[in-house]
């Protein structure tokens, strides 16, 4: 065993932590004003809007990845056009990997930071618009600071859902070493060739990563939740 994990590659550990970061970034600045308007809102259309960005969470992911797939390639409108004008093919590349993720861990992202800005005090915003502040600094000098706990669990979920995701990533990415092969992408190619040494071990690995993640969130807002109750007491 000792052996095998010596002769192991980490290069698909690397992109799948460079894949989660780069998405996790782009999905918070998208999902900062998404789920504000979300928590807002009194738009008939806000159900449908809510639907249309959870839909990934029930989407199996060989659906999400297949449209995703068809949308992204060189022969749709989209894939032609970054084709033509930037050279960049959206589909079987890192790049790809990206605008898959970013889909298909979208509601990761929008849920708990709706949820945060639905809690915040309405006698707080008020205040901060009557004090002249704009809806953009009421978001990120009001309304943020004072949900860090729904921020940090939609930033932490988001990027462990990204690490973990398989089939979205495989059908848009397939499996390029050093390219698209992530490590959910690696562990099933071990398993199809009965490694199942190496399989463990990149497995092992990754229940490690994802408990250490979910410990972490818990922690932080267990520790948020006494400080709260200290507060008030």
């Amino acid at each position: 065993m000792w052996e095998t994990l010596g002769n192991l590659e980490f290069t698909p550990f690397i992109l799948s932590f460079k894949l989660a970061g780069i998405t996790t970034v782009i999905l918070f600045v998208i999902a900062v004003p998404l789920a504000w308007y979300l928590s807002q809102t009194r738009s008939k259309a806000k159900p449908f809007l809510e639907a249309f960005t959870a839909l990934p969470i029930v989407l199996p992911p060989s659906v999400l990845g297949f449209y995703i797939l068809v949308a992204l390639s060189q022969n749709s409108p989209l894939g032609a056009f970054f084709d033509e004008y930037f050279g960049i093919k959206l589909v079987f590349n890192f790049t790809g990997l990206v605008v898959a993720s970013c889909f298909y861990s979208l509601p990761f992202m929008v849920q708990p930071l709706q949820a945060g800005f639905e809690s915040i005090n309405k006698n707080m915003l008020e205040a901060s618009y009557i004090a002249g502040k704009s809806k953009l600094q009421t978001i990120f000098k009001v309304a943020l600071p004072n949900m860090k706990p729904a921020v940090l669990t939609a930033i932490i979920i988001t990027f462990a859902h990204t690490v973990g995701e398989f089939g979205v990533v495989l059908m848009v990415g397939g499996s390029i070493p050093g390219e698209t092969k992530v490590a959910s992408v690696a562990i099933y190619e071990m398993v199809e060739i009965m490694d199942y040494t190496s399989a463990h071990i990149y497995s092992a690995i990754m229940v490690i990563i994802s408990f250490l993640v979910l410990l972490a969130v818990y922690v932080f807002n267990h520790s948020q939740n006494k400080k709260i109750g200290g507060f008030h007491a």
